[in-house]
């Protein structure tokens, strides 16, 4: 039961990062992967209420909404790809702040998701 949960919430996430991906780039066109960079602070900041209010301890919701949607839902390997993309295109500055915005973009949405969590 807990695998088709994971699966059901993945079978959300990964689709909803697609198309928050290309709407970002069909309407701003950045030098910047922008796209990967929101469902990532989106998903951690997700991923830090359910964290805070205790759904990630364990059971069903921590299967459907954190490891499944969450899960799917950002993407460290995108990151990484477009980051060395970036140094590839010799866009050093733009792969810095990729990396700064991705890395404290992220961890400061998953506290402020923790804190709201709690007080749910």
């Amino acid at each position: 039961m807990t695998l088709l949960l994971v699966v059901v919430g993945a079978a959300v996430g990964a689709p909803l990062r697609y198309l928050a991906d290309r709407w970002v780039q069909t309407r701003l066109a950045p030098v910047l992967p922008v796209g990967t960079l929101l469902v990532n602070v989106l998903g951690s900041f997700a991923l830090g209420v359910l964290v805070g209010y205790g759904s990630a301890a364990g059971g069903p919701a921590a299967a459907l909404l954190g490891t499944g949607l969450c899960g799917a839902l950002t993407t460290y390997s995108t990151f990484g790809y477009e980051t060395v993309q970036l140094l590839a295109d010799r866009a050093r500055w733009y792969a810095t702040l990729n990396i700064l915005l991705n890395v404290t973009g992220a961890l400061t949405a998953a506290l402020l998701g923790a804190q709201l969590g709690t007080t749910l």
